[in-house]
């Protein structure tokens, strides 16, 4: 699916993209990828990587912002496949800055539907949270309704051929700004500031989230929201796993942080399908026939996940230990 074609990922400079665009250079024979970002120094940083510098013949480097439609169209002239990766993510700098964030995730979002639409994209995914699952933030407030909006741009594609999707997944380990560096960054002040001990979070690895995406693109139809089936951990074992030696002090929880996260709530499994390894929450305009989906899109058959179901992440069947934890710890996690 993805020889010879040409690729677009938003914000394709961050831990996801780079690591995206890695995969994608090492699996497949792209015709280009086109990074866009607004940051002119990491995309040099980028382009003089040693796993980017030597393939100028496919990569193209694009300074624009999400927010700009114009330079958004322009980037996308003759672009096949769009991942929707841009974003501000940061929920403290949300919650003081809220009406960026609303520029950035809404607006922004609306404008790379607008532009794959005019561009003749093929497929487009765009990456969500966790966090937009019953959001008390407003970062997660504006990804769920960016994801609303993806979702419902397969409404009014009209005859294109073009479908976008949503994939929502956990906690990225080691990427910037997460609890891992940051519990690494703190551990020779031989204190580590921990917001609840009871806190638990889902965790997915830089890699594990590339492979779903790239897996979702197979499988796509239009309209889905894929989630992943990823483990969870405690926020003290992380602790353990990095930094035995150190007092913890419990700090408080922060604004719009909660002490656990979900992906599916109750309310999302009414419509909810389980295959073996992830979850569809289907699209609340049906798009295609529901039965066939289920026996069809995937390697087995899917189900409808029981009522009252919800996939919390202190409720989940499958949690990471301390010994887990540390041995993902000593590999290179950061991008």
């Amino acid at each position: 699916m993805f020889d010879n074609k040409n690729i677009l990922i938003t914000g394709g400079t961050g831990s996801f993209g780079k690591r995206f665009i890695a995969t994608l250079l090492e699996r497949y024979k792209p015709k280009k990828i086109v990074v866009y970002s607004r940051d002119e120094l990491k995309q040099y940083e980028m382009s003089n990587a040693p796993t980017f510098a030597g393939r100028k013949d496919v990569l193209r480097y694009f300074i624009g912002d999400i927010r700009d439609l114009p330079r958004l169209e322009r980037a996308m002239e003759g672009i096949d496949i769009v991942v929707h990766a841009a974003a501000l993510k940061q929920v403290t700098a949300a919650e003081y800055n809220p009406f960026e964030a609303v520029k950035t995730n809404i607006i922004g979002g609306q404008n790379v539907i607008d532009a794959c639409l005019a561009s003749n994209v093929k497929r487009v995914i765009a990456l969500s949270t966790d966090k937009a699952a019953a959001p008390i933030n407003l970062y997660g407030a504006t990804k769920l309704c960016s994801d609303k909006l993806f979702v419902a741009a397969n409404n009014y594609r009209g005859t294109r051929d073009i479908r976008f999707s949503v994939v929502r997944y956990g906690n990225v380990l080691g990427s910037r700004g997460s609890v891992f560096p940051f519990f690494q960054q703190c551990r020779a002040s031989g204190v580590l500031p921990v917001t609840d001990t009871r806190m638990t979070r889902f965790s997915i690895t830089l890699q594990q989230g590339v492979d779903f995406v790239l897996d979702c693109f197979l499988r796509m139809r239009g309209g889905e929201l894929f989630v992943p089936k990823i483990p969870s951990y405690r926020i003290l074992d992380v602790a353990a796993a990095i930094a035995p030696e150190c007092k913890i002090e419990q700090v408080g929880i922060r604004p719009g942080e909660k002490l656990h996260e979900e992906m599916i709530t109750d309310t999302d499994a009414l419509s909810t399908i389980e295959f073996d390894d992830y979850y569809v929450i289907l699209p609340s305009t049906p798009l295609w026939d529901i039965e066939e989906f289920c026996t069809t899109s995937s390697r087995t058959s899917g189900r409808r996940v029981p009522c009252g179901f919800r996939y919390n992440s202190s409720e989940n069947p499958d949690f990471l230990s301390t010994a887990d934890l540390q041995a993902l710890g000593a590999n290179d996690l950061h991008d």
